[in-house]
């Protein structure tokens, strides 16, 4: 290793155990010991406890010169709604990378959300003997990026209800004299963020006093329609009788009563703008955009209007800072933002990745995850993210899995917490052949972006030699770099040194320019439409309030931005029961809504959830803490 310290070896155990289990049995370098290993001296971060620390945004401007790594995003096929191991294909990659290659590398991965963690799908660290540690505080609260999220966009939603509220109850000089009261000197004057709202007014004075009764009313009220908010409340809890609600119903709120709702808080705008943010001048400024509603005469109303994008970047200033963390294999993790992968990008921070990238500097690798199937997770991850980075991935890995396959080639169902049917668990290679098409066409969209692709088999005990074998004659006709089967989860980086060598391979002979989807200056609907035919559609339909959104967000000056699509993650269509790779639909487009901040329109696709709800059985039912050794226990 390029490192003075030794990496952990696994000492692996057939069969595998729970995660927690092995998440346990590992006591994890002490965190300062990692930084070390990237040349990060005690003033580049803060410690959290022992195995965690925030890396500061300072080391990106130190390091502004140095050369970058080699770049790799995962993505996969479209999954079963079991997940087909991407985080863990991301965290055994780095292992082999790392522990068994040679190579300085780093792992970018997205914070789990503890919706699922208590849910149905469980934690996200990996799986197995790929896995990023400790695994229950990945899993939990880490370092409170969600609580500041969770404080900062409930922060804002306070403030629209109660500026509704003094706005109704108040003529225009009394709301005006209450914002700009007077101080111990009897002296008036505009705090620094009602600057902003005069210049976007076209007002140019100073002193309160010069205000026109016109410009009072002009700068005082915002004048808000409750109908076109779009601002709504977040926790980080799988809560499904908070998705409609009614607030306002207080006696002193008398009249004010409006219907709302909660979203998780990887949901929140605020998520997206963390994951998008190059700098912390750069989150304030998002902030300050971020578009909550419109007022009456359709102007759009900004977080800066409601006095509050200042307070904001406070509740963030530090989670703005990657975490620190390491897999099993003693190799180092930035853990940094998780927006939500359907209605946001879904990929983890630009912040981490340029940190990352210089830190292992020429020759090393960072390898950061996409969210879902590549139609969703890395199609967003080149037209969204590498937009607002300016970076240029070298190599692309694919994850797909023989179960998947077969369920695209036509299986029955697969259901979470049902048992896996048998045509699943032994040999049927026509089956796997007829889903390789998903593959195929996931290869070749993704190859349409000038990288190349490497496909990951991750090998289940079922699957069969026959059956991954036509996996890898389907991936290379298809134009894959390289096709591989990896045993990460049952070897840890060992498993997948295959895959590490095809990687540094792809990554030595990628020099090719970045091809984007579609360019930013094309009409919205040019935009939507070019996503839709990579999904196969023959064309899209509009329902009339999307057309109204669209219209509105042209006028309102916003049509130049990316598109981020609201589909299931379960099919290239809008149906999730169309599996493989449905061609010569019509993609129906149900809304189309905004987020301003984070820079990008995200129309829906069919019905999206923001806010899941709990299962019958929740994992929280296996979760507890051994009170003995205060280890936590059930974790999945």
């Amino acid at each position: 290793m390029s490192s003075s310290r030794s990496v952990r070896k696994l000492e692996v155990v057939s069969p595998v155990p729970a995660d927690i289990d092995i998440a346990n049995s590992v006591e994890p370098f002490h965190i300062s010991e990692i930084a070390k290993d990237l040349n990060l001296s005690p003033n580049h971060y803060d410690l959290y406890g022992k195995y965690k620390a925030k890396v500061l945004l300072s080391v990106l401007d130190e390091l502004e010169s140095s050369d970058n790594g080699y770049y790799v995003v995962v993505g996969g096929i479209t999954p079963t709604p079991l997940g087909e191991g991407k985080s863990t294909t991301t965290v055994g990659l780095c292992q082999a990378l790392g522990a068994y290659l040679d190579r300085k590398v780093v792992t970018c991965l997205r914070q789990p959300s503890q919706g699922p963690t208590f849910g149905i799908k469980g934690g996200a660290a990996g799986g197995g003997y790929s896995q990023v540690i400790p695994m229950d505080e990945f899993n939990l609260h880490l370092t409170g990026d969600i609580h500041a999220i969770t404080a900062a966009n409930n922060l804002l939603a306070a403030a629209i209800d109660t500026r509704i509220f003094h706005e109704s109850t108040q003529s225009d000089k009394a709301l005006f004299n209450r914002l700009c009261p007077p101080n111990k000197e009897g002296k008036r004057k505009f705090s620094d963020i009602m600057f902003r709202r005069l210049k976007k007014l076209g007002i140019t004075k100073t002193q309160p006093e010069d205000l026109t009764p016109e410009e009072v009313k002009k700068f005082a009220r915002l004048d808000i329609d409750p109908n076109s908010i779009t601002w709504r409340r977040v926790m980080d809890v799988n809560d499904r009788f908070l998705r409609k609600i009614t607030v306002g119903q207080g006696p002193e709120e008398k009249g004010m009563v409006r219907e709302t709702g909660f979203d998780i808080s990887v949901a929140s705008e605020i998520m997206a703008v963390l994951a998008l943010t190059t700098s912390l001048a750069d989150m304030r400024e998002r902030l300050r955009k971020m578009v909550i509603g419109n007022s009456k005469a359709g102007e759009p109303i900004t977080a800066d209007d409601l006095g509050v994008g200042g307070a904001l970047t406070v509740l963030m200033k530090d989670a703005v800072n990657p975490t620190l963390m390491q897999t099993l294999e003693g190799t180092p993790v930035l853990v940094h933002a998780g927006p939500f992968a359907n209605i946001a990008h879904g990929n983890s921070s630009i912040v981490a990745d340029k940190i990352a990238l210089k830190l292992v500097g020429p020759q090393g690798f960072v390898v950061t995850e996409a969210g879902f199937g590549a139609d969703i997770g890395t199609e967003k991850f080149m037209n969204i993210k590498c937009r607002y980075s300016d970076l240029r991935p070298q190599c692309a890995v694919i994850v797909a899995t023989i179960r998947a396959l077969k369920m695209h080639g036509g299986g029955p169902e697969v259901v979470a917490g049902k048992p896996l049917d048998h045509a699943y668990l032994n040999e049927n290679v026509p089956l796997v052949e007829a889903g390789c098409v998903n593959l195929a066409r996931h290869i070749i969209n993704t190859k349409a972006y000038g990288v190349n692709v490497v496909v990951a088999v991750n090998k289940f005990s079922t699957d069969t030699e026959a059956e991954m074998n036509a996996v890898m004659n389907a991936a290379m006709a298809a134009g894959a770099f390289n096709a591989v089967i990896c045993t990460h989860h049952a070897h840890g980086g060992k498993g997948a040194v295959d895959l590490g060598v095809a990687v540094q391979r792809a990554c030595a002979s990628g020099n090719q320019q970045l091809k984007y989807l579609y360019p930013l200056d094309i009409s919205i609907k040019e935009k939507i439409e070019a996503i839709a035919k990579s999904y196969g559609a023959s064309g899209v339909e509009y329902t009339e309030q999307a057309e109204k959104q669209i219209e509105m967000y042209t006028k309102q000056g916003f049509s130049g931005l990316p598109i981020c699509m609201a589909k299931t993650q379960y099919s290239f269509s809008h149906n999730a029961a169309e599996k493989g790779a449905p061609g010569g639909f019509i993609l129906p487009i149900r809304d189309v809504r905004a987020s301003i901040g984070a820079g990008f329109i995200y129309p829906l696709v069919g019905t999206m959830s923001t806010m899941p709800g709990l299962p019958t059985r929740p994992c929280f039912y296996e979760i507890d803490l051994d009170t003995a050794t205060g280890k936590v226990i059930g974790l999945s």
